[in-house]
């Protein structure tokens, strides 16, 4: 069992390579022999026709559950179909216990559809604060990875998000305003205006890596749940990024922020974002 953040950094120095391992191996073993392969009986809706959930996810979210609670004693998993089972299983967020914070294939919908635009997302992450991150997109053959403190990662190729271009309409992908409260939506409507460049977001995954890697400016997001955001947070900030909420205090993946909020290239774009939502709300 963890005791402090030193012997976490030791763990890491330890068996980061083995949790790289084994995220690629659920998405070798249990993922990509079902994309574009998958059966009718094989998806399922969760709260609707747009939130799926297919074999692949639950079977590896078993599979990473196993392996990594093995690697990392007295470890708990938070995962996104586990809560779905046993929603009080998210409280281990707030517990003492280091947390994998995990979603076996975020982007299930584009998954299911055939399309390439999928990762695995895994963090790991304890009394709120984040240590480590893996970011898999197997159909694309990339591997992102952030440790707090050491930076970010690309293949083995450090990440550097850097700055908007100046002049230049800020890139920023929302959530859908169909899974917005009337309030979060007004706020993210005012994104639509001179200088920005709005657009409906895919996986939130893939859409942290594109910030970390200056690809799109910032995104805005209307939900916390932990596994969406947990490991692109920390590629963002570890590739010199910031994320902010709209009270302007950084996001908590333990919950109890003020939505939307943003993560951006820099902290300049995220308190432009933020100004923003807040003139919207």
């Amino acid at each position: 069992m963890i005791e402090d953040t030193e012997t976490i950094d030791e763990f890491l120095a330890r068996h980061a390579s083995d949790v790289e391992e084994a995220v690629r191996k659920a998405a070798a073993q249990e993922i990509m022999p079902r994309w574009r392969q998958l059966a009718a009986h094989e998806v399922d809706q969760k709260a609707g026709p747009h939130d799926l959930v297919t074999d692949a996810d639950r079977k590896a979210e078993l599979y990473l559950t196993d392996v990594l609670g093995r690697l990392l004693p007295g470890s708990v998993v938070v995962g996104e179909e586990a809560v779905h089972a046993d929603p009080a299983s998210y409280d281990a967020l707030q517990g003492d216990a280091p947390v994998w914070i995990v979603d076996p294939v975020d982007g299930t919908r584009q998954f299911v559809h055939g399309d390439p635009g999928f990762c695995t997302l895994v963090a790991l992450a304890r009394r709120g604060v984040l240590y480590a991150s893996w970011t898999h997109a197997p159909a694309r053959d990339q591997l992102a990875t952030a440790i707090r403190g050491k930076g970010a990662f690309l293949d083995g190729e450090r990440l550097l998000s850097g700055a908007p271009q100046p002049g230049r309409d800020l890139q920023v992908a929302t959530s859908h305003p169909d899974y917005t409260t009337d309030e979060e939506k007004r706020a993210l409507l005012a994104l639509w205006t001179d200088g920005v460049a709005p657009r409906a977001c895919g996986s939130a995954g893939l859409e942290y890596l594109a910030v970390a890697r200056g690809e799109s400016d910032a995104v805005a997001f209307s939900w916390e749940l932990a596994w969406d955001h947990a490991a692109g947070l920390l590629l963002v900030e570890e590739a010199g990024g910031a994320h902010l909420t709209r009270a302007g205090e950084p996001f908590r993946i333990t919950g109890g922020n003020a939505l939307p909020f943003t993560a951006a290239r820099d902290e300049a774009t995220a308190r432009r974002v933020v100004e923003l939502l807040r003139a919207g709300a």
